[in-house]
């Protein structure tokens, strides 16, 4: 029996599963809607639909390297606990490893591709939630590259909560690179040097200052001096080489980057569910939440 776009969407709605699962147990159930469902469920693919509407906001980042090839990226679950079950840190490996290997272009192309085990990704995270009963979703991820003159800077704070990862040019000092990436987590910079900062945000912050100092009821004639003076502060808050650095707070950014002969060329931070909505759940409902899955 041909199976249509209609009866997969129809499918995907009864059940929430992914399109290509949809399609398959319709092939393997001859079109059979019902047959498709029971299918899907005992596969351990619908019990994912279940937890769609969750929220996934707790997990972890994590990073892998290979020669002239990293990756970041951050995979959500539902509780705390999870994120350091093991089932759950293999998966996360699982997907940094074909991630990097296939470098898609989005986390559209990324799910729907397909791992070295024969599933989608998206069939292999279900199979995933089935096991692990929490709601998982990779949230986000880049692929970075360098050359044999350049370094990675890989670091993960408290188990991975934050990630950075950073690419130094012109020098194949790992350790300064690392040194940098948890300057950077520990500061959280949002841009490398002020040539990134846009003249509109530079006009807006300009004018914020202009106004509190006149508020502040200083005269006009020094206001804008005073501005430019806090403009500068305002660049050292954002930019990762005006920053003083972490390790050594005598010495700018900038200073011990150009003292080990590199220049930095990007960064990626992720901080775990940053921007996501979070459960209101406290920690004893957490636990309790746990006790009764077992």
């Amino acid at each position: 029996m041909a199976i249509t776009a209609q009866m997969v969407k129809e499918l995907r709605e009864k059940t929430g599963a992914g399109m290509m699962d949809c399609k398959k147990a319709l092939q393997e159930t001859d079109g059979d809607m019902e047959k498709a469902i029971d299918f899907l469920r005992e596969k351990g693919i619908a019990s994912a639909a279940k937890k769609a509407d969750r929220i996934a906001a707790e997990g972890t980042t994590y990073i892998l390297t290979e020669g002239n090839e990293a990756v970041i990226l951050e995979v959500n679950s539902e509780t705390d606990f999870v994120a350091k079950n093991e089932g759950f840190q293999v998966l996360v490996k699982e997907l940094a490893e074909h991630l990097l290997k296939n470098k898609p272009a989005s986390v559209e192309e990324a799910v729907a591709s397909t791992m070295e085990n024969g599933a989608t990704v998206e069939s292999h995270i279900n199979s995933a939630i089935a096991k692990i009963g929490e709601k998982l979703t990779l949230r986000r991820f880049e692929v970075k590259t360098k050359t044999d003159s350049d370094a990675f800077g890989a670091y993960l704070h408290m188990g991975g909560r934050i990630g950075v990862l950073t690419v130094l040019e012109g020098t194949t000092s790992d350790e300064a690179a690392k040194d940098i990436a948890m300057h950077i987590a520990a500061l959280n910079p949002k841009y490398i040097s002020r040539d990134e900062v846009s003249q509109e945000e530079v006009e807006r912050e300009r004018e914020v200052l202009t106004q509190q100092a006149l508020n502040e009821g200083k005269p006009e004639k020094i206001v804008a001096k005073m501005v430019e003076g806090r403009l500068g502060k305002y660049f050292e808050d954002v930019c990762l080489l005006d920053q003083s650095f972490v390790k050594n707070p005598d010495q700018k950014v900038r200073q011990f980057v150009e003292s080990k002969g590199g220049t930095v060329r990007e960064f990626v931070r992720y901080e775990v569910g940053e921007g996501l909505e979070r459960r209101e759940d406290n920690f004893a409902e957490e636990v309790m939440s746990q006790v009764n899955k077992k």
